[in-house]
């Protein structure tokens, strides 16, 4: 589990640290305060962790951090990551099962990082980050840019997140949890996706009917993505899911049903970091911290700097909390005059 994180001069986050970190965490703020870029600071990390030695790999922890860095980020050298204005060089440092990894590199790096450290042991399982957007319509597009193509466009989060669903679904007993999950998730949505081999598309299968998925419902096929992880085994029970926006799309009784599907998965072992700046989130996973005692880590944007609170103990104050608040008080006004 990532337990703590400390980054400086990593594009607009100039100084962040966070400790004490649960198996579900959340970042809230308004659009453009570093939520997605932090959750991709994290993923880069992980991931790097995941590939190293993986296999026959030969490439060393800095150089396939360099390439996930470059490709992720979309830059024309990683060194243009450093913070605007800043003399210090960019860092990041996390604490993976209470042992650490970290790098730095300044503002003239191109594609090789000197300085890095390592105490994590090579990870077995698969981290995955879901974007606010679903990838299936355009899964094949996806891995021709980087494949065929070799060219920027669709950073490394989709690009990994589509050769993760390219990987066929596997018969056999699966984790309780996870079975419970995919259960859940197909009530929620009513069916399952699945990839046509003869056609090479993706389709949605409701009963004995069969939908192409350019006529699905975004939010549908956007939760069908997570069945797909747990049915094909990419995920595991020591995996990292990022979520950026899990409201994008859905219901707010989906994205109800959908924080409660996350909480059974937590329960599994899985780690979830989800950015959101939706009211419904924030006061379903309360919720859901009252209910079952779990402590719920938050991390929010303020003009002042970022601000630490856990879900156990309240909801904190917020920019969503107070403008839901605003709303609410403006309505009792209007119905007064």
């Amino acid at each position: 589990m990532l337990d703590a994180i400390c980054l400086e001069n990593f594009g607009p986050l100039q100084s962040l640290q966070w400790s004490g970190l649960g198996r579900i965490n959340l970042v809230l703020g308004e659009n453009g305060t570093g939520k997605s870029f932090l959750l991709k600071a994290l993923y880069t990390a992980i991931r790097t962790l995941e590939e190293y030695r993986r296999g026959d790999e030969q490439s060393t922890a800095a150089e396939i951090l360099a390439q996930k860095l470059y490709w992720t980020f979309q830059c024309e050298k990683i060194g243009d990551l450093v913070t605007k204005g800043a003399d210090a060089s960019l860092s990041l440092s996390i604490d993976v099962d209470k042992q650490n990894f970290s790098y730095k590199f300044g503002k003239d790096t191109t594609k090789q990082i000197t300085s890095l450290q390592n105490e994590v042991a090579p990870r077995s399982s698969n981290s995955i980050y879901l974007p606010a957007k679903e990838v299936l319509s355009i899964h094949a597009i996806i891995l021709k840019s980087r494949e065929t193509d070799k060219s920027f466009g669709f950073d490394d989060t989709y690009v990994d997140l589509a050769r993760a669903l390219r990987q066929a679904p596997r018969q056999g007993k699966n984790y309780k949890e996870f079975a419970d999950a995919r259960k859940n998730l197909m009530d929620l949505i009513g069916g399952r996706i699945e990839h046509d081999e003869d056609s090479g598309r993706w389709i949605f299968r409701k009963g004995n009917q069969r939908f192409a998925i350019g006529v699905t419902a975004e939010g549908v096929k956007k939760i069908a993505i997570l069945d797909t992880l747990l049915s094909n085994r990419y995920l595991d029970t020591h995996s990292i899911v990022f979520i950026d926006e899990p409201e994008s799309a859905l219901h707010p009784k989906a994205i109800s049903e959908l924080m409660e599907i996350i909480v059974l998965l937590a329960k599994s072992g899985i780690q979830f970091f989800l950015a959101s700046h939706s009211y419904f989130v924030v006061k379903k996973l309360f919720l859901l911290s009252q209910q079952y005692s779990m402590p719920i880590p938050v991390l929010s944007a303020e003009p002042q700097g970022w601000k630490k609170d856990d879900l156990l103990h309240g909801i904190p104050e917020n920019s969503i909390i107070n403008e839901s608040i605003s709303l609410y008080k403006e309505e009792v006004g209007l119905s007064l005059v």
